[in-house]
């Protein structure tokens, strides 16, 4: 690859001093050469700040302050990003080694793309292997009535796409992903790429899994945009559809089963009931 897009990763922060020095590391350690990083912590009180300073020479901008959470913290890192292609990395997750320059081979190699996300794999709090979770490609119709199967650390774009569709919805502050995600498929292809891209945390204190109900409040919220006035029993069976859907599917591209860029080749395999 000739040349290098610029890349704009935002790592929103709160008292994750336990993780977010690896999460930093999955990134500078990349060594890719047109590299922003910008970390937004909300004012910690643990170890974050003094090991944000440790790296502060690599990074583009970092602050440490109150903020109103996740959301409010993404906006103004992506307000200052000055990339073409933006993401971002929450502060408990993990990058690949090779993420960043696949990324950008994606984006060199396909110039009218958008969006692209990759697979992942899940972790737990001590960065032990759970299952791997690897995705088919976009549909509207098993992510409206199944759930958002997309991996957020997974996921890059165009900046251009960002701002053409008002960056992040502060009205959500659980589901701003998923959110942003079927925004960005009203205008544009979501592209798969079947490539290893991030680690996810898995674990009790996960902010998605610690409020899971007011998580799928907001999940229910932004459906209806898309769901209509549809009756219950229309709902239920649409789910159902989906659900059998996305297992078949899965099944059918090998998802279920260990690929060879897998990066926990050898492991167990995930169970095709959990889709």
């Amino acid at each position: 690859m000739d040349t290098f897009p610029h890349i704009s990763i935002v790592i929103p922060s709160f008292n994750q001093g336990r993780f977010i020095e690896a999460t930093l590391r999955s990134l500078l350690d990349q060594g890719y050469p047109n590299l922003e990083v910008l970390v937004i912590d909300g004012g910690s009180t643990d170890s974050t700040v003094e090991i944000v300073e440790r790296y502060a020479d690599r990074l583009a901008y970092w602050v440490s302050e109150p903020d109103e959470g996740q959301t409010h913290a993404l906006i103004k890192g992506f307000d200052r990003a000055t990339g073409e292609i933006g993401g971002w990395l929450c502060s408990d997750d993990l990058h690949e080694p090779w993420t960043l320059r696949e990324v950008a081979q994606f984006f060199t190699a396909h110039s009218q793309a958008q969006v692209v996300y990759g697979d992942s794999s899940w972790i737990d709090i001590d960065g032990r292997p759970i299952r791997p979770k690897r995705e088919h490609a976009f549909s509207r119709f098993i992510w409206t009535y199944d759930y958002n199967f997309i991996p957020q650390p997974s996921t890059f774009w165009r900046m251009s796409l960002y701002r053409q569709v008002g960056g992040l919805d502060k009205a959500f502050d659980l589901a701003m992903d998923a959110d942003l995600w079927i925004r960005f498929a009203d205008v544009t292809r979501l592209h798969h790429v079947r490539r290893y891209w991030s680690r996810m945390r898995f674990y009790p204190q996960q902010k998605n899994q610690a409020r899971r109900a007011e998580s799928n409040a907001e999940d229910r919220i932004m459906r209806r945009r898309y769901s209509g006035d549809a009756s219950l029993y229309s709902l239920r069976a649409r789910k159902v559809i989906a659900k059998g859907t996305r297992i078949a599917w899965k099944l059918a591209t090998g998802c279920y089963w260990w690929g060879r860029d897998n990066p926990f080749a050898g492991q167990r395999d995930e169970d095709p009931t959990r889709p």
